[in-house]
């Protein structure tokens, strides 16, 4: 956490968001639209856009079709069928700026701590602008926010400059240099081919390799944009088919006796693209579409052919003076090391400074990350996580699952208000009940088909970011919130308040 000194303020809210990227955009807007006023933004940055502010290496872009990556109360009018960062970052300024989000936002403003007060019913969080209550928190950190950093022996020692990909250093000219990009996921698939028409030499070290569909990204004229503008009923038309056929590649996932299509598909694409039968059968994965994040690219593979790149399929275990070293005795060198190793999926870095009616969410979330619906956490009253855990598959755009979530999470304050309660949590046997339905349908799916191991696991052998079953089915789920599936309270009396807090806390205490 940060340093930096806290002033003395006291700033009161009814609601406290934390992170201002796309969800805590959509969080803020919807708050308002529910009667919610007294809204407080908390962004440790200088300015809003979260994932798509931080991520700035080449080619980064959206791997859902535009048409799905927007907010249903917020058309845009993109330029083509997967949009870049640029222009994303663009639309969530433009989006902030129309519902007034800014005046929310309190920008520089980093949380060191959050604490529940069992007397007064309300969070209180420490930052470095000061002190903030609140009755209710929504956590919008998201779940691309902490770039993962590899320990590999002699990486602090390398003469030249090694970089995240997540936190890409624009300072650096790749021209005419040699480049060695430890991992192959998502994030080299796109800047792969952005970077080696520059580079002298590019090694890639895959340790495991990816199945990657063909990406059918088009232009988006903006003579199409004036058509939909009158024809609004099209857009809908090529919105739907955009959901259907991302619906349509979901079935499979869920139900592996019907992904050979699927797998035939990406191994066409991978033998029309790759001619070298070597070097197809170090592509070639030996697990199940989609037991890894799913991946599409039309540039990725041809980019792996160009004489100045040369993949190896090895990690890397360590790196000697100006050379990188892989398990298989690979060595090579380089000027530039670029570590795109993804990040800590699903992890929350305020989790240790997270304090409920029984201690630290990271104590809580030691053995496995819970929440009913991916949004509410038992022992914590009144605090709603956006993209909470198993709430994504490959196929679901986020918008969708923000908004559902929003409305389920609207609902639930609303329903504060008018009960006459001041908190309310999620009862720990409705919790449980939702996580052992949710992990015995993961079994089943292809999800958990990579060996407990990769991107959807956040803890050893525990699928932590899958949800089993349709996005329709989710949104139903989101949409129906049931008050019986929680504790509501009341604040202690002022007297018994006042003799309980000059007693030493308890780390057992529940929710009175």
């Amino acid at each position: 956490m940060a340093d930096a000194s806290m002033d003395n303020h006291l700033h009161e809210a009814e609601v406290v968001v934390i992170g201002a990227g796309l969800s805590g955009v959509a969080a803020v807007i919807a708050l308002r639209r529910a009667g919610f006023d007294n809204v407080v933004v908390l962004e440790k940055s200088g300015r809003l856009g979260g994932t798509w502010r931080d991520n700035t290496y080449p080619g980064c872009g959206c791997d859902v079709p535009s048409v799905l990556y927007e907010y249903s109360f917020a058309p845009h009018s993109w330029s083509r069928g997967f949009a870049d960062r640029s222009e994303i970052l663009d639309y969530l300024d433009t989006t902030a700026a129309t519902h007034g989000v800014d005046k929310s936002i309190r920008y520089d403003t980093e949380v060191l701590s959050i604490r529940w007060q069992p007397g007064a019913h309300r969070w209180n969080l420490q930052t470095t602008s000061g002190t903030y209550t609140a009755r209710a928190v929504i956590v919008a950190t998201g779940p691309w926010h902490r770039p993962r950093h590899p320990d590999i022996p002699g990486l602090s020692t390398f003469p030249g400059t090694a970089f995240h990909s997540a936190r890409w250093n624009h300072e650096v000219d790749l021209t005419g240099r040699r480049v060695a990009v430890v991992g192959t996921g998502a994030s080299t698939v796109q800047f792969l081919p952005e970077i080696q028409p520059k580079a002298a030499h590019v090694d890639v070290f895959q340790s495991t390799p990816q199945w990657v569909l063909p990406k059918p990204d088009y232009l988006l004229p903006p003579g199409l944009h004036r058509f939909f503008e009158h024809h609004p009923a099209a857009r809908r038309a090529l919105r739907g088919l955009h959901h259907w056929t991302q619906e349509a590649i979901g079935v499979p996932l869920r139900h592996p006796h019907l992904l050979r299509p699927l797998e035939s598909l990406a191994r066409l694409h991978l033998r029309t693209s790759v001619r070298d039968r070597a070097l197809r059968r170090a592509l070639t994965p030996d697990y199940r579409l989609g037991g890894r994040r799913l991946i599409t690219s039309a540039a990725y593979y041809p980019a792996l052919t160009r004489p100045n790149v040369r993949l190896h399929p090895t990690r890397v275990t360590a790196v000697e003076g100006s050379d990188v070293i892989g398990a298989d005795g690979t060595r090579t060198h380089a000027d530039i090391i670029v570590l795109a190793t993804g990040y800590h999926i699903g992890d929350i870095p305020l989790a240790p400074h997270l304090h409920g009616t029984d201690g630290s969410l990271a104590q809580a979330w030691a053995d496995n990350r819970r929440a009913y619906l991916g949004t509410s956490v038992s022992g914590y009253p009144n605090l709603f996580l956006l993209i909470g855990p198993n709430l994504l598959t490959g196929t679901t755009a986020v918008p969708t699952v923000l908004e559902a979530q929003l409305r389920y999470i609207t609902t639930a304050l609303n329903h504060l208000r008018t009960s006459g309660a001041t908190a309310l949590d999620v009862k720990p046997e409705e919790e449980a009940a939702h996580q052992q339905a949710l992990h015995k349908a993961l079994r089943n799916t292809v999800y958990n088909a990579a060996g407990g191991t990769g991107y959807y696991f956040g803890l050893p052998g525990i699928n932590t970011f899958c949800w089993p079953w349709s996005t329709g089915r989710l949104v139903k789920r989101l949409h129906a919130f049931d008050p019986e599936l929680y504790t509501w309270a009341l604040p202690l009396p002022a007297q018994t308040r006042a003799k309980r807090d000059r007693m030493p806390a308890s780390p057992s205490s529940r929710l009175q």
